[in-house]
C-alpha cells in the first residue's frame, strides 16, 4: 500500500471527485481530504492510499493534471519530519505545564473550603 500526497486541490474538490480521479489507474483504498480544524473549510491538500504499482502510475500519469483551472501535485507522501515531530512535542509539553499551572492555582482557592468543610465534618462527627 502506497500513501500519495495530492497537493494544490481546489477548495471545492470532495473526496468523491478526488476518488472518481484516482480510480482510472486502479483500486483507491482510502481518500482523506485535510480541512481546518477552526473554520473546518479545506486546506487545498490530501491524501489518496492505492497499491504501490498503480500508485506509480497515477502518480506519473496526475503530476501537473489541471483540475478546475488549478494544477494538482501528486507524489508519494513523506513521513513526519523530525523537524515537525519535536514541533509537536514541545507543542504538547507547553499545553501540558498550562493544564497542570491551571488545576494548581484552582486546587489553591479551593483547598481553604475544602479545610473547613473537613473540619467543620469533625466538629459534627465529635458532637454526636
Amino acid at each position: 500500500m502506497t500513501t500519495i500526497y495530492v497537493g494544490n486541490l481546489p477548495f471545492s474538490a470532495n473526496e468523491a471527485d478526488v476518488r472518481v480521479l484516482f480510480e482510472r489507474y486502479g483500486k483507491v483504498d482510502s481518500v482523506k481530504l485535510v480541512n481546518d480544524r477552526e473554520t473546518g473549510r479545506p486546506r487545498g491538500f490530501g491524501f489518496v492510499d492505492m497499491p504501490a504499482a498503480e500508485a506509480q502510475a497515477a502518480i506519473a500519469a496526475l503530476n501537473g493534471y489541471d483540475m478546475n483551472g488549478r494544477a494538482l501535485r501528486i507524489n508519494e507522501a513523506r513521513p513526519a519530519s523530525a523537524a515537525l515531530r519535536r514541533w509537536r512535542w514541545i507543542r504538547w509539553r507547553r499545553w501540558r505545564w498550562v493544564w497542570r499551572r491551571w488545576w494548581r492555582i484552582r486546587w489553591r482557592r479551593l483547598r481553604p473550603s475544602l479545610i473547613n468543610v473537613c473540619s467543620l465534618r469533625a466538629v459534627c462527627a465529635q458532637a454526636t
